[in-house]
Order: C-alpha cells, then sequence, then structure tokens
C-alpha cells in the first residue's frame, strides 16, 4: 500500500479533476507484477495500468489500490469489471469511494466472489495524494497548498523590498517541484506588480516543463500591467476580480483546478488563513535575520495568544543550507459533503 501511495504521488498534478490514484498486483506467490497510476482525465485508471502490466500473472492474485474501484462507466470503463476480468482472487482498498456517481465497485467484487478489505492504511492515503481531490468531494473547492519563503525572523522582503534571493537554489529548485503538483498557481496584483514573476515551472535543467500549471492573479481593482510576465503565454493565465477566496477558489474549481498553490505575499495569505482556506503550509526558512521589512503573513485579526492559529509540523525537510517545514492548520472549513464528483 505505500507503494501504491507513491504511485499516485507521482502523477498529483496532473490527473484533475480525478484523483490521483496508484496501484499495485502481485501475483498468487506474493510478488509484484504490475503497477499504476490514474492517467490525465479520458486516459486509463491505476488500476487498468497495473493490471496491462501485470497480464495474465494478475491471475489468481492481489490488487492493492489507494481508492475502491468504481463501478461506472464514465470517459472509461469500470475498474471492479477489469479487475473481474483479470481474474484477481483479492482486492485491498485504503479509501472507500465517496462519491454516488462512482460507488459499488467493492459490492460488484465481493458479489462476484473477490475477496475485497476496505480501509487499510486510509488515514495515510487520505492526507497523501488522494487529500485534493477529497478536499473537491466533500468541500466543493479546491485543496490549499500556502507556499512562502522567509529569513528566520520570519521576513520576506528587506526594508527596502528586496527579496530576491532569500532562500537558496536548492528551495527554489523544491518550489518548482511543488508547483508541478499543483493545478493552479495563484498571487495577488500587489506581489504580481512587486515582483513579476513568471510563474511557471522549471526542470532541473532551467527549462520549462511540458505541463504547466494555470496561472492566477488575484486583481480586484485592474491592476495588473499588459507587460506581466504572466500574461507571456508561456502558461495559460487567468486574472480573477473575485471578491475573495472563497470566490476566487470557487472560479477554480468550476475549471476542474483541485490543488492550489498560494504563493501570493502577507496580504493574500492572510486573507486566505483567516477564511479557514489554507489546508497545508510549506514554508521555507533561510538562516538569515533581517530585523526589518514585511512578515510572512498580514493581520489575521487575532489579538491574543491564546487565539493563535496553531498549526501541526508534519515534515522538517533541509534544502541545501535552508529548512523546509510542511504543516497542516489544525483549523480549518470542516467538510461540506458533495458525494456527486467523480469521471
Amino acid at each position: 500500500m505505500a507503494r501504491a501511495r507513491e504511485l499516485g504521488l507521482s502523477v498529483l498534478g496532473t490527473t484533475s479533476p480525478n484523483p490521483a490514484v496508484g496501484a499495485v498486483v502481485l501475483d498468487a506467490d506474493g510478488a509484484v507484477v504490475g503497477e499504476g497510476a490514474t492517467s490525465p482525465p479520458g486516459g486509463p485508471h491505476a488500476e487498468v495500468h497495473a493490471l496491462r502490466r501485470a497480464g495474465e500473472r494478475a491471475r489468481g492474485g492481489t490488487a492493492v489500490v489507494t481508492l475502491e474501484p468504481c463501478a461506472h462507466t464514465g470517459r472509461t470503463g469500470p475498474c471492479a469489471d477489469a479487475l473481474l476480468a483479470a481474474g484477481v482472487a483479492r482486492v485491498v482498498v485504503a479509501v472507500p469511494e465517496p462519491t454516488q456517481l462512482a460507488v459499488g465497485g467493492a459490492e460488484r467484487l465481493r458479489a462476484a466472489g473477490v475477496d475485497v478489505e476496505v480501509g487499510v492504511e486510509q488515514e495515510a492515503a487520505e492526507e497523501g495524494a488522494l487529500a485534493a481531490w477529497l478536499t473537491g468531494v466533500r468541500e466543493h473547492r479546491p485543496f490549499v497548498v500556502w507556499k512562502v519563503g522567509a529569513t528566520l525572523d520570519g521576513r520576506v522582503a528587506a526594508a527596502d523590498g528586496t527579496s530576491r534571493w532569500i532562500t537558496g537554489p536548492v528551495a527554489r529548485a523544491a518550489v518548482h517541484a511543488l508547483r508541478a503538483t499543483c493545478d493552479a498557481v495563484v498571487v495577488g496584483s500587489g506581489t504580481a506588480l512587486a515582483d513579476d514573476p513568471q510563474l511557471t515551472v522549471r526542470d532541473a535543467d532551467g527549462r520549462d516543463a511540458a505541463r504547466q500549471p494555470l496561472r492566477v492573479v488575484h486583481d480586484r481593482r485592474g491592476r495588473l500591467p499588459a507587460t506581466a510576465r504572466v500574461l507571456d503565454g508561456a502558461a495559460p493565465t487567468h486574472v480573477s476580480r473575485a471578491a475573495g477566496p472563497a470566490e476566487l477558489l470557487a472560479e477554480l474549481f468550476d475549471r476542474d483546478v483541485r490543488r492550489v498553490l498560494l504563493e501570493g505575499g502577507p496580504t493574500l495569505a492572510a486573507a486566505f488563513l483567516r477564511a479557514g482556506l489554507v489546508d497545508e503550509a510549506v514554508v521555507h526558512l533561510a538562516p538569515k535575520l533581517l530585523g526589518a521589512g514585511p512578515s510572512l503573513v498580514g493581520d489575521l485579526g487575532i489579538s491574543t495568544i491564546g487565539a493563535a492559529l496553531s498549526l501541526e509540523p508534519r515534515e522538517v525537510t533541509p534544502l541545501g543550507g535552508d529548512v523546509q517545514i510542511r504543516l497542516r492548520p489544525t483549523r480549518h472549513t470542516g467538510d461540506r459533503p458533495h458525494a456527486d464528483e467523480r469521471g
């Protein structure tokens, strides 16, 4: 199952609005004979890829999948039927299907005599590659990752406004890898005017990646100039005049965006945090001190320490001379079920 989760993560950012699922097929003796992950929309699901690689060796074996195999026909056929046709004897599932559209795969398999186990390492799978899709199902909005780079004293720029480069090349490469896992990258008009970022994804050699996320500028006052680099044609761009974070996310959700990277400045970050619309934070800290300059987040409307917004550290990773801290807020908007999405 750990390998199936890795396979799902390997295609994160390429499958929306479908879930990034991973699957592993074992033969009757328990040897791995096939692996797969979800294709972009319209392509085969993870189980089909894994079964094709396994071939006849799947017969009598086990399929391990991060999400319950679907039972409906959309742009592709039901994965439950593909597993039955392959002759697998057992199916192990992490996350039960939450949508009314695709539910029923486990029941169909059991009815045909297949041994099905659901809920294996479910929490780890839900917090991994499936988190964005599940947020879409439950809350009808994209999952938001807030990324910020700051000095040790929490400054995102010096007093004179200079900010290149707070972090080093390893951290900057990590940002490009993070962007590649997202459907959209969002900044505010203030960041677009101050830094004129291009917001593209580049590979390890500095070349533009084949797939680029949607670049989004939240510009309610129409300040973005026609000469801005985000309008250069290197990637698709959406300029939004949405009233606030919730309205902006609704626009992006309607565009099949399920995972957003929030790279805006302190003001936009504060707006998303105040609205309870940050699901994960990725903070790059450089071992530098400035003592002055804008802080990594603006006013959150918190006046006492007891009301502080707490975040739970999930992972700390050295990035050259810098440090990456991945965190999850302990308060968020909660679940609002919309169990009608999967295609």
